[in-house]
């Protein structure tokens, strides 16, 4: 902050001595510009972001708590899986007081090196994500300091940190908060401690928060996260001392995703010029091939001779106009898309068996598309649907969204994938809609995109942005998933109809039986059992229920995990949004099937009438 101070005082000074020499009378008023510029100062990063903690998740004390526990459990699940360990994760929230609570984050990772502890957990914009090009939970090197950040800025307390990186090594114990002014950690107090974990982590934050169950908790993002990362457990125990254990479904750890270089088509001029300026290689044909992904010797000579720029010209002595020639060589040049190895999907068996868990419904069906390309950037999309079953008929649909496997809770009026789904024809599939919302029915839809860069509409990873690439991919998913829904829809439809022809003619079957006994003599009891043997009733029956799904992962207790009132004086204004939404639909929904009654009732009094 001195240093800042400084620098706008000698700024100023040269300013004045600047304009003195121009011709300025000595002793004359400063100019207004030099008194401004004296005011001028750099702004930090934290101080920035401190300022600003809206825009990383911290809008309100209910999403703080989820936001805190929602950046640890993800370094958590990423470590573990870099190091190819099954996750063992704990989550402890303690009511400290009113509005205070610690929360407490424990895992089983590969743990950090003591030197590494100060930056990770306390220095924003510092990690090893942002530059790596793989499928990824964490992107920016901002989530677990923000978090560190915030408690500071509520309580006053330090973050608790334990880690041990192997059983030959101590267990190194700090204390530490973040200098918003400098963007580096303040080490308040370090040690070296006993621990019975062989290796992992621990991290403990008293925040200012408030705690409630609902659509938007902790609870539900956990159960969530349980759902997309099936090889993992995960243990928590919320505010209310209850404790929850969401116990891995497969000892198969994801498919490691694999670091890629970056593809011709995806990149920008500057980034190209710099690229180009900070290259050591000899070659410009060199420099294609070592630094872009698909770009054989062969391409890079096609690229050459596109851009007309020797394949033997230096890099760093290319020109603006240069750089600029190679990238439309780029775009004309044809080269194979990037290689998709950089993606983890969950897959569709895993996605189906994990909403399995979290829906009771009797139609289920999981669609994961081929991998495809926007802006040189690899991505993925699943879409799973459970239809039916015990979900509410006159409401709008539930939807799900994950983004490579982490839960998005928040802003889902503002995410490209609710754009996919609401200008989505769900009416083609046997689902009821009204113009740009979401359709109404007992459904739940589930929408995974995997990425190496998934474009978030902000820092705090809550919405998807509305590219065309990606919202045309959902929307191809959605409608592969939801022929297979109009199927099941129309078949079920069918035998629902003959149930009710049955169900008519069964009411008749008795006068039918005394007519026939009348005119053929024959004994009416007999009659009976031989019309009743060609309604099939039964048969119908069964055909229904082996329609229908046959659910051997429903868990009960875990689907009533984060259920709860969604009241609160700081909810998310679009989850209000929705709400209102979704009682719009709702109303509208009982009024159409209010409709449809009144006019079937019109149909059979007119259809009587006409039989008269």
């Amino acid at each position: 902050m001195a240093k800042g101070k400084n620098d706008a005082k000698e700024a100023g000074k040269d300013l004045q001595a600047t304009l003195s020499t121009d011709g300025a009378p000595a002793g004359t008023s400063q100019p207004k510009a030099v008194e401004l510029a004296k005011k001028q100062r750099e702004i930090g990063v934290a101080e920035f972001f401190a300022r600003n903690k809206h825009l990383l998740g911290f809008d309100n004390p209910r999403k703080a708590l989820m936001t805190a526990v929602k950046e640890a459990v993800d370094n958590a699940l990423d470590a573990c899986e870099e190091s190819g360990i099954p996750p063992e994760i704990s989550v402890e929230i303690i009511e400290m007081a009113e509005n205070r609570f610690r929360v407490i984050v424990e895992d089983n990772g590969p743990g950090i090196v003591k030197q590494q502890i100060g930056k990770i957990f306390a220095k924003l914009l510092y990690g090893s994500k942002f530059h790596s090009r793989k499928q990824q939970r964490g992107q920016q090197g901002i989530g677990i300091s923000a978090a560190v950040m915030y408690a500071g800025l509520t309580t006053g307390r330090p973050a608790k940190i334990l880690t041990r990186i192997s059983p030959k090594h101590p267990a190194n114990y700090v204390e530490l908060t973040i200098n918003t002014a400098t963007n580096s950690p303040d080490i308040l107090k370090e040690s070296e401690k006993e621990w019975n974990k062989e290796h992992g982590t621990r991290i403990e934050l008293d925040i200012e928060a408030s705690y409630q169950k609902g659509s938007q908790s902790v609870d539900t993002y956990l159960k969530s996260t349980a759902v997309t990362n099936p090889h993992a457990t995960i243990i928590y125990v919320n505010p209310k001392a209850e404790q929850y254990v969401f116990a891995r479904a497969t000892d198969t750890l994801p498919k490691p995703a694999q670091e890629i270089l970056p593809h011709p088509h995806g990149v920008e001029l500057g980034t190209l010029i710099k690229m180009l300026s900070e290259s050591e290689n000899r070659t410009l044909s060199a420099f294609l091939q070592e630094n872009f992904s698909r770009v054989s010797p062969q391409v890079a000579k096609e690229i050459c001779e596109n851009a007309r720029i020797p394949p033997n010209f230096k890099p760093d002595e290319i020109t603006r106009d240069g750089a600029e020639a190679l990238i439309k060589a780029f775009s004309s040049t044809s080269i194979m898309n990037p290689p998709t190895d950089c993606l983890s999907p969950i897959g569709e068996e895993l996605l189906k068996k994990g909403l399995m868990k979290e829906v009771q419904a009797e139609f289920y069906s999981a669609i994961t598309r081929p991998p495809v390309v926007y802006k040189g950037n690899p991505f993925q999309i699943e879409v799973a649907l459970a239809y039916g079953g015990e979900q509410e008929k006159d409401g709008a649909i539930t939807l799900m969204r994950f983004a490579n496997r982490v839960p998005l809770l928040y802003q889902q009026g503002a995410c490209g994938v609710t754009k996919a789904v609401t200008t989505t024809n769900w009416k083609a599939y046997g689902m009821q809609q009204s113009g740009g919302s979401l359709p109404v029915g007992p459904m739940t839809v589930v929408v995974h995109i995997a990425s190496v860069w998934v474009p978030f509409t902000s820092e705090s990873k809550e919405a998807i942005a509305h590219y065309d690439d990606i919202i045309k991919e959902i929307k191809l998913a959605l409608q592969e998933a939801g022929r297979d829904l109009q199927k099941y829809v129309h078949k079920k439809s069918k035998v629902h109809l003959q149930l009710e022809r049955a169900n008519l003619f069964e009411r008749y079957i008795p006068e039918v039986a005394n007519a026939l006994h009348r005119l053929t003599g024959k004994p009416e009891p007999a009659i009976v059992s031989g019309l009743q043997a060609m309604v099939k009733k039964d048969a119908l029956q069964q055909r229904i229920e082996d329609m229908q799904a046959k659910n051997t992962e429903d868990d009960e207790e875990f689907a009533k995990i984060g259920a709860g009132d969604d009241e609160d004086e700081h909810i998310d204004p679009d989850a209000e949004e929705e709400s209102a939404l979704s009682h719009s639909l709702k109303k509208k929904a009982k009024d159409d099937a209010k409709k449809g009654d009144e006019k079937s009732a019109d149909d059979k009094t007119n259809d009587g009438n006409k039989k008269k």
